[in-house]
């Protein structure tokens, strides 16, 4: 029996959903989403208090969460949200560096022969290196976004 497969989104815990929104968009070459059109439908019907919304490179935003979305994937109009690869972040009140490894991360893979090219630019984009590796499985950099989140570029 063959299934169909799943929508499913990254959900990444965040300090600040829209800075790490804005990070990863540009790491990835991704979008951020523009969830306004729902917000202001939304806002329209009196079904949620402006309290929960932000401003966001001027325009109405969720307080508390932000997302990004590859920009080929399809993506519903009226509320903004991806439908294919897409990260979600959501404001949690934990700290804003984190302490213990990640149980997931994402894997880069940049241009061939482009590491250290691929390294400065997420570097120049709040990015740190924490490590290099070499082994018997290939060459990669650990880095941290802004947050503290491990990822890899290979």
């Amino acid at each position: 029996m063959t299934s169909t497969p799943l929508h499913w989104k990254l959900v990444v815990d965040a300090h600040d959903p829209h800075a790490q929104a804005d990070f990863w968009a540009a790491a990835l070459g991704y979008e951020v989403e523009d969830h306004g059109v729902l917000i202001g439908k939304l806002l329209g019907l009196g079904t949620v208090p402006p309290e929960i919304l932000t401003d966001h490179h001027g325009r109405r935003a969720w307080r508390d969460a932000a997302a990004v979305r590859h920009p080929d994937d399809p993506y519903d109009a009226e509320s903004g949200a991806g439908l294919g690869r897409r990260l979600l972040f959501n404001r949690v009140p934990e700290p804003e560096r984190k302490t213990a490894k990640n149980r997931l991360h994402i894997d880069l893979h940049g241009p061939a022969g482009k590491q250290d090219t691929e390294v400065e630019r997420l570097c120049a984009l709040g990015a740190r290196v924490r490590n290099h590796v070499k082994g018997p499985g290939g060459e990669w950099v650990v880095m941290t976004d802004p947050e503290g989140n491990e990822f890899c570029v290979h």
